[in-house]
């Protein structure tokens, strides 16, 4: 699905369509901030950087992407 297909179910007048495009966005945005925490990780930087980069805190984030992952 190419960014222009997302964009044309968001604008849907169907309900049911529209949510599923917001639950697809949603799936999206987990997988790439996954990516990138894992990359800052891997190039040193701290749980405060990425919490401060992501506008929350450094607790918040390492409880989701820290111990146990």
């Amino acid at each position: 699905m190419t960014t222009d297909d997302l964009s044309a179910l968001i604008r849907s007048d169907d309900p049911a369509v529209g949510l599923r495009a917001v639950g697809a966005l949603h799936r999206l945005a987990e997988q790439v901030e996954a990516a990138h925490v894992d990359l800052a990780r891997r190039e040193g930087w701290s749980w405060e950087q990425i919490g401060d980069a992501l506008g929350v805190s450094r607790q918040s984030v390492h409880a989701k992407y820290g111990k146990g992952r």
